[in-house]
């Protein structure tokens, strides 16, 4: 089985909490990429983190995390910054995130920096999430992109906090269709869609970026499953698992994690059912995930999965 590599953010989530009866932050090891790279491992996967850490002690906790999940740090580079910190409140149905560190410590990854060699050899590249609104990582993503030997892998992971107006909203909406159009799979959440493009259905959205040339579209829709456009057929929705959530944080992140696993396992799907059975796969993770606290620390592993949800 060959490896899959995650180039984006590693960070410190700071997650609204309570202990006895008064508010506090429950610190956890993040960010989206972070998540996806060790959901992947998790399930069995071979798996390299590209990006860039901090100098601090939080930094060697990231490194030290991620060393201990099986996830390989080759593309990672040291910065001379403190990590950032994204500090998560809850007040609807999608956490609010701020975030904190300037320059950020996930932001600093150069095109120089990159390990060609290591993004050429790997079944599945992943690129995505608050990185891309970088300049230099994203020049540095552009270049993996352009080297990958594999499948290609996509997740805006939209942050609207760190849209400053709408000329840096169309700005992610041009990167979103860049990557989009080159990309085998294509994941995004309702909030995402919503935000990229509003007024328009999820349906439309999977179709629209399918058009552009996404081979595969999947918009997930929390506890009401996930909207799957693969070629041959029609977007169709796949159900996902009745769980008893607690903590939805990385639950998105997670069904990527399960779909770049399968990949490497079983490569690219040739047919819309596959897809669909892969899909009620990864929201069963998805669903486990939401039961325990903490986001990265509660990606399953593969026996997990099948024991909560056997039958």
């Amino acid at each position: 089985m060959g490896y899959a590599v995650v180039l984006g953010e590693a960070l410190v989530d700071l997650l609204d909490a309570e202990c006895d009866g008064r508010p506090v932050f429950r610190q956890e090891i993040g960010g989206g990429p972070l998540n996806v790279a060790v959901g992947v491992a998790r399930l069995g996967g071979r798996v390299q983190f590209v990006g860039s850490l901090g100098d601090d002690v939080l930094a060697d906790r990231i490194r030290a995390f991620l060393a201990d999940a099986g996830v390989g740090l080759d593309g990672t580079v040291t910065v001379p910054a403190a990590t950032a910190l994204a500090v998560a409140t809850h007040c609807g149905a999608e956490p609010d995130f701020r975030f904190y560190g300037e320059p950020p410590s996930y932001g600093l990854l150069t095109a120089d920096d990159l390990d060609v060699g290591l993004v050429a050899g790997a079944e599945v590249l992943y690129c995505g999430s608050i990185v891309l609104l970088r300049p230099a990582v994203l020049a540095a993503a552009r270049r993996a992109w352009a080297a990958a030997g594999g499948l290609r892998v996509f997740d805006p992971n939209v942050r609207p906090r760190l849209l400053d107006g709408p000329a840096a909203l169309a700005g992610l909406r041009a990167t979103v269709a860049e990557f989009a159009a080159a990309a085998h799979l294509v994941r995004l959440s309702t909030a995402d869609a919503e935000l990229l493009y509003p007024d328009e259905p999820v349906e439309g959205v999977a179709t629209y970026l399918r058009e552009l040339g996404a081979a595969t579209v999947v918009v997930t829709l929390g506890p009401a499953g996930a909207v799957v456009a693969a070629a041959g057929g029609d977007p169709v929705r796949v159900p996902a698992p009745k769980v008893r959530a607690v903590d939805a944080t990385g639950a998105g992140d997670s069904v990527m994690g399960a779909l770049i696993a399968d990949l490497l396992v079983d490569g690219e799907p040739t047919d819309p059912a596959d897809w669909h059975r892969r899909v009620a796969f990864a929201l069963r993770v998805a669903g486990l995930v939401c039961e325990t606290p903490g986001g990265a620390v509660a990606m399953p592993t593969r026996a997990e999965v099948l024991r909560r949800f056997a039958g």
